[in-house]
């Protein structure tokens, strides 16, 4: 298989003394901020393969991107013919994901807009939500931020959930805070109402992700896949 890229996680950072950071500590918007300023790019660049994987069949149409970052997944899904929605916490991540899409020739496709999840979120319904990796610390309200993500969805449109299945083996300091969901809790903490939803995946893989002294490594995640009847 090959490698995926390495724009994963808001969550498996660690700072220079191997302590995992909270981005709570500090709010949000301003540590994101701060971390997307330490390099020039944060993540490859390349979009989710999950995402290419899962979505690469479907009709284009309007799809929302949720923590979008530098913007490689709404890029993709823009040169795909999706007119997107693309939003993260971060200013910093929103401006150059803006300047990539326009150097990609998609600029007039996709709509950036900044959104702290737990406090606001897109208007409108989507043919496509796209919520990949969205993990992170103490009181960060998934499962809530997830079933508004379903809410979004138009009818017979789709919700594709990424996320990792735990630690990378490599990872020496490993916060115990963080919850990793199965893919089966990840569809029940949706709250699906029955006869509404189908699910289409669910289900964990391996991939191949370059570890941080350069080698290859392989770490496990899921995905979950639904779709609102029509």
């Amino acid at each position: 298989m090959p490698e995926e890229p390495d724009r994963t996680t808001h969550a498996a950072h660690t700072g220079p003394a191997g302590n995992t950071p909270d981005p709570a500590a500090e709010g949000g918007e301003e540590y994101w901020d701060s971390r997307y300023r330490e390099s020039d790019r944060v993540w490859s660049g390349n979009p989710n393969a999950v995402l290419v994987r899962e979505t690469g069949g479907l009709t284009p149409g309007r799809a929302l991107d949720l923590g979008c970052g530098e913007g490689a997944d709404a890029v993709w899904l823009a040169r795909q013919g999706w007119r997107v929605t693309a939003t993260d916490i971060s200013g910093v991540a929103l401006e150059r994901a803006e300047a990539h899409a326009k150097e990609a020739g998609v600029g007039d496709r996709v709509d950036w807009q900044r959104h702290d999840f737990a406090v606001s979120f897109p208007d409108g319904e989507f043919d496509l939500v796209s919520a990949c990796f969205l993990h992170s610390y103490g009181d960060f309200p998934r499962e809530r931020i997830l079933r508004r993500a379903a809410a979004a969805v138009a009818p017979g449109g789709i919700l594709l959930i990424a996320g990792h299945a735990g630690w990378p083996a490599w990872h020496e300091h490993p916060d115990h805070r963080v919850h990793f969901p199965a893919p089966d809790e990840v569809v029940a903490s949706l709250e699906l109402p029955q006869g509404e939803w189908e699910v289409l995946l669910a289900a964990e893989h391996e991939r191949v992700q370059t570890r941080p002294d350069g080698n290859p490594g392989t770490r496990t995640d899921n995905a979950v896949k639904v779709r609102r009847l029509p």
